[in-house]
């Protein structure tokens, strides 16, 4: 079993392998206009992480699906991070999720039994973690590994926390570092060590659990989580859902030690050019700015941060809810402003 590379399956890996935001725009756009029922409270309209549909007064059921092809080789590792990446979208929205549905496609004539019954253990066990069952799910038999989870949560429809909220003057908090594509990226051309590979492990298969708590933060006004746009491309969708702009600042963001350095050597996946190519006319870098500082913006997260517009007043109740979470306290990278959706970067 460990001699089987899942990578060399998939033409792209994890949330690198999204459709890139400029064509997946032009692919909805050609989607009827459909039913919108006075209920479903987030639907597609500011490209949020979930859907919330509410029931009553008190209750909105969130619901979202994400899957992906192999990031890493170890099946186990795999499953851990596509279910950890898809319940994020769950918290992202300010709910606690409730059940998950597996989405499972395996190329059966090259992956045997004991590879796929890891993957589907390492998504069982992220759901135990996050205390909800894996309550069924729809396989089929396909050319290239893909796992992930159908997640479903509950939030009071008063305390939805959605991408288009935040307000100008807002800080920006990112709780996770960034540097998992590029992390990925060293992996496939086997130039990551032992220890920049449990980096990536370790913030891959860390609940965004603290997202729940934010739902009781009233100083919170918008939440997404960051993946495979990269943290310029969701941070636009902020903007636009928004109706502002904002400011990030390249020396306060983090990054996982050892893809700081792969990214100076020119170490990317070609998820960030295709990022740069669908949204970069919407972001001004300073005049000096390396070609490594864009790719870093752009990089495609798989199971990534929070992204959280907050009051400043608020910033302590935030940090103490993503500390509780995850033992480490986020990073306030830059602020909302007024003007029009565009990033500035300083």
């Amino acid at each position: 079993m460990n001699e089987i590379k899942l990578t060399q399956f998939s033409h792209g890996g994890g949330c690198g392998c999204k459709i890139a935001p400029g064509v997946l725009s032009k692919l909805l756009a050609t989607m009827p206009a459909g039913v919108v029922p006075p209920d479903l409270l987030v639907g597609t309209d500011t490209a949020d992480d979930a859907a919330v549909y509410r029931l009553n007064d008190r209750q909105a059921i969130v619901a979202t699906t994400d899957f992906f092809t192999p990031i890493v080789d170890n099946p186990h590792d795999f499953g851990r991070i596509a279910a950890t990446n898809a319940l994020s979208d769950v918290y992202a929205m300010g709910a606690t999720p409730i059940l998950a549905l597996a989405v499972v496609g395996m190329p059966l004539d090259k992956l045997p039994p004991e590879v796929i019954g890891e993957i589907l253990k390492g998504g069982a066990d992220v759901c135990r973690d996050a205390g909800i069952p894996v309550a069924g799910g729809h396989s089929i038999d396909v050319l290239e590994p893909i796992y992930g989870l159908v997640g479903l949560g509950v939030v009071d429809p008063a305390k939805v926390k959605t991408n288009a909220g935040a307000r100008d003057g807002d800080m920006l908090v990112l709780s996770k570092p960034l540097g998992i594509g590029i992390l990925s990226a060293g992996l496939k051309k086997g130039l990551l060590s032992a220890d920049g590979y449990a980096q990536m492990i370790r913030w891959t298969t860390t609940l965004n659990r603290a997202g729940a708590l934010l739902a009781d933060i009233d100083g919170v006004h918008a939440v997404t989580d960051v993946t495979g746009f990269g943290l310029a491309g969701h941070l636009l969708e902020m903007c636009r859902g928004s109706k502002l702009g904002a400011e990030v600042h390249l020396d306060a963001l983090p990054v996982i030690e050892e893809a700081a350095a792969l990214v100076r050597e020119g170490i990317a996946t070609g998820a960030s050019t295709r990022n740069w190519a669908s949204y970069g006319s919407d972001v001004v870098l300073p005049a000096d700015a390396a070609e490594w500082q864009r790719k870093l913006i752009t990089d495609p997260q798989t199971s990534g941060g929070l992204l959280i517009a907050c009051a400043p007043e608020a910033l302590e109740s935030v940090q103490t809810a993503i500390v509780a979470t995850q033992g480490a306290p986020g990073t306030v990278v830059g602020r909302m402003q007024a003007g029009r959706p565009l990033l500035h970067v300083a």
